[in-house]
């Protein structure tokens, strides 16, 4: 039994921070979890600079209505799902991904949830779990799941390595060459192909 656990941002959307930081204007907001692995650190850091320039969720929410999925990734999830199970294991939070899984045509995703003021502040946010990535590999591991993974960041390496299968996609150059036993991917049909021979 077989279960793919997909990231969401930077495999099957843009990265939605990044999206924010240029339409806001706050180049600070750019950093991700490509370059800073502490998760809680860079999200609270994140919520300060929201504070100190008054923007909250919805404006964040009219941001993530532009957004579409990348080229071709619909297309690439529609196959996949077709052929076995697949699970998006993202860090980033329920109030966010529902416009974007819409896109996507519903796939399941395993999120976290923002904690929002009644004024639209951000005030802090609930991770599910540790390590939310490779805790949820594990515990489908433990319930008879053969798990293949494939992410982007340093939030997604314990995942891919936890797993029979795992790959980089669309990864920083830095990440590849600190870990060049993890094979690398650039297109959708490479990484489709990858994941059905090891299907």
């Amino acid at each position: 039994m077989n279960i793919v656990c997909l990231d969401l941002e930077g495999v099957l959307v843009p990265e939605i921070w990044i999206a924010f930081a240029e339409e806001s204007g706050i180049p600070e907001l750019k950093r991700t979890t490509r370059d800073e692995p502490d998760y809680d650190k860079l999200m609270n850091w994140r919520i300060q600079i929201l504070k100190e320039h008054g923007l909250g969720l919805k404006e964040i929410q009219e941001t993530i209505a532009k957004i579409d999925p990348m080229p071709g990734a619909k297309e690439f999830l529609d196959e996949l799902r077709s052929i076995t199970q697949v699970i998006i294991i993202s860090d980033t939070f329920t109030q966010f991904a529902s416009p974007l899984m819409e896109k996507l045509g519903w796939p399941t995703i395993f999120c976290n949830s923002l904690e929002v003021a009644e004024t639209g502040e951000i005030t802090g946010f609930k991770m599910r779990c540790e390590q939310s990535k490779l805790t949820t590999v594990k515990a489908l591991q433990s319930i008879g799941y053969d798990t293949i993974a494939s992410g982007d960041s340093h939030n997604d390496l314990g995942m891919i390595q936890a797993s029979k299968a795992g790959f980089l996609f669309r990864s920083t150059d830095a990440i590849k060459k600190e870990y060049p036993e993890l094979p690398a991917y650039e297109e959708y049909s490479e990484l489709l192909a990858a994941i059905k021979e090891a299907l």
